[in-house]
């Protein structure tokens, strides 16, 4: 008898097993596109797959607690805590030390000089030249300013921030604040940061809509962050 229970539930268990990975799978296109669409907002050297990677393992996750019950449908229960999983990782990726804090600002100041004089930015070596620094740190460093550009307005300013902004000013002030600079740039930069943060669309899509190049719209997008952090006196 015990022995026919125990294959009673691990027939039970394999079937129920089989239900999560189909459902998994069934939303893997959704996932896909997803973890596609945030690349586009992402340095070269992010691998997509690996972001795939990392929300299909939290949709497995979450497929043991999903009740079709009391949710509408899989994707609507996932969807956030999956993306969520997805910046959890760029979080990880970013390692931005105090110098190099203070190397993104020089790097930034640098391009803008250089985009105001020639309409385009300069490549890696020109920076290391400029601020006598090798090629390979300023890359480096690049990259994972790229990464932290990704994420949440509110947390690249703890990121890039000298200090402890969390010591500094409470988060939901942090948010309230920065609505509150918003308010004094005009309509262009309003729409560029609503595009780009709120709406998520890439540098690319953001171009095409105010017929400006992508280069352009990176460096309004980094002096729009520069002038923010300075207005709240990080």
């Amino acid at each position: 008898m015990n022995e026919l229970k125990q294959k009673q539930l691990d027939a039970y268990q394999m079937t129920l097993k089989k239900e999560r990975d189909d459902l998994v799978l069934s939303y893997m296109p959704a996932l896909k596109a997803m973890a596609f669409r945030l690349k586009t907002r992402l340095p070269a050297f992010i691998d997509a797959n690996d972001l795939i990677s990392i929300g299909a393992t939290q949709m497995v996750k979450l497929s043991k607690t999903y009740d079709k019950e009391q949710n509408d449908n899989f994707w609507g229960y996932v969807k956030q805590r999956v993306y969520g999983s997805m910046l959890d990782y760029l979080r990880e990726l970013d390692t931005l030390s105090r110098g190099d804090r203070k190397l993104v600002k020089e790097i930034d100041a640098a391009i803008n000089d250089y985009f105001n004089k020639f309409e385009c930015e300069p490549d890696d070596a020109y920076l290391a030249n400029l601020l006598s620094i090798e090629e390979s740190k300023i890359r480096e460093t690049r990259n994972l300013s790229d990464v932290c550009v990704a994420l949440p307005l509110d947390e690249q300013f703890e990121i890039l921030s000298d200090t402890n902004v969390e010591n500094k000013i409470e988060k939901d002030e942090l948010i309230e604040k920065i609505s509150e600079v918003l308010k004094d740039f005009n309509e262009r930069e309003q729409m560029i940061i609503q595009l780009y943060y709120y709406e998520e669309l890439s540098l690319k899509e953001i171009s095409d809509i105010l017929e400006i190049t992508e280069s352009r719209i990176s460096q309004i997008h980094k002096r729009l962050i520069t002038k923010i952090r300075e207005r709240l006196g990080f």
